[in-house]
């Protein structure tokens, strides 16, 4: 049981603290309610642009890392479709250093055309190196435009095009900043050795004076029921050719989502896993194939790839992944193989909950997505999934009209 306090500031902010007096260490996690999915169409990328200008400094601290470091901390951030989350680790002691950095930088980030210049620079090389010119990486930008019609998933969290961030105004940037990174829209976890009264007061004496900015309301066009297959077939300068398969799944907190994370555990999660067993190990077709879905807020995607052995064809390949779906949708599981997934889903989030930046990390998505109590409750949702309910789903979620298929070819092909 993960025990937490949570408040709200006079401005929107919300609050959460996790008192945990086993540790010297404190981390102060900020999520902001602001993804790719977030984004104009025409100016994607932006999310994840914020994500590097962030940490260029502020009107009254010019480099964010210097003061941390002297105070003996360490941070990072990522930024997905659904969010964006910074957070630092530090000693305790030092903690009001880490509660100066965070507001400055909400309050009074350093816009200009020199940083914007810098960080844009520095975005269109990793758009480049990882997207461009590493091989496959252009298969989520292809396999998300085939999979989405509509909504706005369909772009990866760099962005559709490069353009867009080559092209960004600061202006552009300002607008966003001040759309999005407000009080209201943003969550502020402190967990470890700290009390709720010492977080209340450093919360209202750096946090409390911030402009709350406009609650920022979602009109994200929804993704309307696929009907018919998608498939896409793609030659590239890859040495070995690769299988990707995409179905529609449901939203993060529908309760059939916890069903659908065990099946993917079921068919891909490691070297045990029914694909893995039979298709790498047993048939030999496929070097390396994995099943696994994105986790997204909303409805997204679950994904059957694998890298093909030399000399095995398209057709054999898929074929084969159909029987093994046609096994799970036919044949129910049996307790023991389910209890085993189940089991390796209790033993990750016991170890992820014993890193404090992990706890500090959820327990600010869960008040994201509407819930704090959910750090506790989740484990007993994964239990009480039945054989029955993975057949049923299986039989809903693999069907041809809500699959997307990408054959991707080498050259030589």
């Amino acid at each position: 049981m993960i025990h937490f306090e949570q408040f709200v500031l006079d401005n929107g902010l919300r609050v959460v603290v996790h008192e945990d007096h086993s540790t010297p260490m404190a981390v102060v996690n900020i999520m902001y309610d602001v993804g790719a999915r977030d984004e104009n169409p025409e100016k994607t990328g932006f999310a994840h642009l914020f994500e590097h200008l962030m940490f260029g400094g502020s009107v009254n601290i010019p480099v964010y890392d210097e003061p941390l470091q002297l105070a003996g901390g360490e941070n990072n951030a990522y930024t997905t479709n659904d969010l964006t989350n910074y957070y630092c680790q530090l000693p305790a002691e030092n903690i009001e250093t880490a509660f100066w950095l965070e507001s400055d930088r909400m309050l009074s980030l350093a816009f200009g055309e020199k940083s914007l210049e810098v960080q844009r620079k520095v975005v269109s090389e990793e758009f480049k190196e990882h997207y461009l010119n590493k091989p496959y990486g252009d298969v989520w930008h292809k396999m998300r435009e085939l999979a989405f019609e509509k909504h706005p998933y369909r772009w990866m969290t760099i962005g559709a095009a490069l353009s867009h961030i080559e092209n960004a105004t600061l202006t552009d940037v300002k607008d966003f900043f001040f759309k999005h990174y407000r009080p209201v829209n943003a969550i502020l976890v402190v967990a470890g050795h700290v009390t709720v009264p010492q977080v209340k007061q450093l919360a209202e004496k750096w946090f409390g004076d911030i402009p709350p900015g406009e609650k920022y309301v979602r009109d994200i066009p929804q993704e309307p029921v696929q009907t018919i297959h998608h498939q896409l077939e793609v030659k590239a300068n890859v040495p070995i050719d690769a299988l990707y398969k995409c179905w529609h799944i449901y939203p993060r907190l529908d309760k059939r989502y916890y069903i659908t994370d065990l099946i993917t555990d079921i068919l891909g999660g490691g070297a045990s896993s029914r694909l893995f067993q039979v298709l790498v190990k047993e048939k030999q077709l496929f070097s390396n194939i994995e099943c696994y879905h994105f986790g997204t807020t909303d409805a997204g995607l679950l994904t059957i790839e694998g890298k093909l052995v030399k000399g095995v064809s398209m057709t054999a390949a898929e074929a084969a992944i159909e029987e093994e779906l046609n096994k799970i949708k036919q044949s129910t599981i049996t307790e023991k193989e389910l209890q085993k997934v189940k089991n390796k889903t209790e033993s990750l989030i016991a170890f992820e909950d014993m890193s404090l930046t992990n706890r500090a990390n959820s327990l600010a998505y869960y008040t994201l997505l509407g819930n704090t109590g959910l750090i506790n409750e989740e484990l007993g949702k994964y239990q009480a999934v039945t054989p029955e309910d993975i057949r049923n789903e299986a039989n809903i979620i693999f069907t041809d009209s809500n699959s997307s298929t990408m054959y991707y070819y080498g050259d030589g092909q």
